[in-house]
């Protein structure tokens, strides 16, 4: 059998398409008894209403755009699962696509949800922001979670990544250490810079040389930062990576090198994802709460979509929170036995 039309309903209620319409939609001014014959003749034929025909009347599609530049790694996935969470209670849908930290491909993603999506969330730290956002339509609602939206007239989410990075610098310092390392995140990256320019700040502050190490955000480019940290003549004792993901590339290489964490190095990450508390020794971080920032950034989607552009543009600033864990800490006895990892490598 076909599917039921809106015109099946029309006819099984007694009254015009345009009241069927207006009941499903909940615009208009409907009497009671219109209304239930309308409920009444749906539920009977099993009608599901065309979402375009929807789309068209309502000028909504309850569909919102997230653009990320991975869609790999723990962080990524706790974004997600933050918006979803949101956007299932809010009865829209999410389409995620990547832009693979490169202007262009962001740029096509982008146009190609124009008209498919009500808003959308980019999330981009490659990328100039104030680029970014002059390439979408000013009617498009648009929130950013980039370093740097802050500069640009549309509304924002970032991170305090210099002040984060600045608190788990400090953090280390406190507990002893004097020759603090950093593996930062990949050149270009708006957040990695942040954070690399807020631990450089919390040594100066403390008088102390800075050890700067490249990294990519990844366990691998972790990894071989720790093995070259091991192998350095005059040592580190502590180590602030970048992001989590590198923290435990750098726990694996010092272990397989024979060294202790804390009591030979400690280490220090950023973002607080599911895997922080799993490794041995546990690792200490600043806490993002990555999946309620996701969630946060729906809902500030859904109250732009709603709003329909009206308002000053708002600049929200998450801070991150100091979660002090085994790997730092001042208190490890000097006789213990290596740790090992519950994951990693």
């Amino acid at each position: 059998m076909r599917p039921a039309t809106i015109k099946d309903v029309a006819a099984r209620a007694g009254v015009s398409v345009a009241s069927v319409s207006r009941v499903l939609n909940d615009q208009g001014v409907v009497g009671e008894d219109t209304r239930a014959r309308v409920r009444e003749a749906v539920e009977a034929l099993s009608y599901v209403p065309h979402s375009g025909a929807r789309s068209l009347i309502t000028r909504r599609t309850d569909t919102v755009g997230v653009i990320l530049p991975d869609l790999f790694g723990e962080f990524f996935s706790e974004l997600i699962r933050g918006m979803d969470l949101a956007a299932r209670e809010k009865r829209l849908h999410l389409i995620v696509s990547s832009s693979h930290d490169d202007a262009e491909e962001a740029s096509f993603a982008i146009k190609s949800m124009r008209g498919r999506v009500d808003g959308l969330i980019i999330l981009s730290p490659h990328l100039d922001a104030a680029a970014l956002a002059a390439s979408l339509p000013k009617s498009l609602p648009v929130l950013l979670m980039n370093g740097g939206a802050r500069d640009v007239e549309r509304p924002s989410i970032t991170v305090d990544n210099h002040g984060g990075a600045e608190a788990m610098t400090r953090h280390l310092l406190e507990q002893g250490r004097r020759r603090v390392a950093h593996v930062a995140g990949p050149d270009g990256n708006l957040e990695a810079e942040a954070r690399r320019a807020g631990y450089l700040a919390a040594m100066a502050e403390a008088g102390i040389e800075p050890v700067v190490l490249d990294g990519d955000f990844d366990q691998a480019s972790g990894y071989r930062a720790g093995a070259a940290i091991a192998a350095m003549d005059i040592r580190p004792d502590a180590v602030f990576a970048g992001n989590d993901m590198m923290a435990v590339g750098v726990l694996t290489a010092l272990q397989e090198a024979g060294l202790r964490c804390p009591e030979d190095v400690a280490v220090g990450g950023f973002d607080d994802v599911p895997i922080a508390s799993l490794v041995r020794p546990a690792l200490t971080t600043m806490k993002i709460n990555i999946a309620e920032t996701g969630r946060r950034a729906l809902e500030r989607l859904t109250g732009l979509i709603d709003a329909q552009g009206d308002g000053v543009p708002d600049h929200e600033i998450v801070r991150p929170t100091l979660v002090a864990r085994q790997s730092s800490s001042s208190n490890s006895g000097k006789s213990g036995s290596k740790s090992a990892l519950a994951q990693g490598g």
